[in-house]
């Protein structure tokens, strides 16, 4: 009996660069046992545990899983990997493949920059940018507050996929610069993916006027 074509899971949740998940290819109804699986990344051969085969629901099949455990990369957003099984009842290999970007989480690089940068002068208009880079997935929240307190933003700008296929994106809050404003923190806080806020600052600074 042919095997099934494999089907490849991943972990139940992303993980981050660094870190180390588990990739499992499971097939059955395969008669007789002997049955041979590769693992490939990207078409390249990565070793892999032994399949472990087991008795299927009939008394002559077979059941196999197999599984491969990897360390992430920022740059396996884009890798796929795949699993072959050949059986002798096959004339050509099965393949399951998986997306290792459905495993990875890559948290933001978040930088605020004030144009013109502080002291300024008093009523100028400041912006500041906060600068969102190399994340992935691409769900993102950004709010801006000033000294604790949320802020209207209008200007966000689209989620830009990059070549390497992480995320970047940009938001900008314009201030007036007046007297009572001399001091204040504005702060960009970034959720991603729903974990903890990332937060950056920039103070706002009122030049002293020149003495006549």
């Amino acid at each position: 009996a042919k095997p099934t074509p494999p089907v490849v899971s991943g972990p139940g949740r992303r993980a981050g660069p660094g870190q180390s998940v588990s990739v499992t290819c499971t097939a059955g109804g395969f008669f007789p046992k002997d049955i041979d699986v590769k693992w490939l990344m990207d078409e390249a051969p990565i070793s892999a545990q032994q399949p472990q085969v087991t008795p299927g629901r009939t008394k002559s099949s077979y059941n196999m899983s197999s599984t491969v455990t990897m360390t992430l990369q920022e740059d396996d957003v884009r890798s796929q990997l795949v699993c072959e099984v050949q059986h002798p009842t096959l004339t050509a290999p099965l393949r399951g493949t998986y997306q290792l970007s459905k495993a990875l989480r890559v948290p933001p690089r978040v930088r605020v920059v004030a144009d013109p940068p502080s002291p300024v002068e008093a009523n100028k208009t400041v912006n500041f940018t906060c600068h969102v880079k190399g994340f992935y997935p691409g769900d993102v929240v950004v709010t801006w507050l000033e000294n604790g307190t949320e802020v209207k933003v209008e200007n966000i700008s689209r989620l830009v996929q990059t070549p390497r296929g992480l995320f970047e994106l940009r938001s900008l809050v314009e201030v007036k610069a007046t007297e009572e404003k001399n001091g204040s923190v504005f702060a960009c806080r970034v959720v991603h993916d729903g974990q903890d806020p990332i937060s950056e600052t920039a103070a706002l600074r009122i030049a002293a006027p020149a003495r006549e």
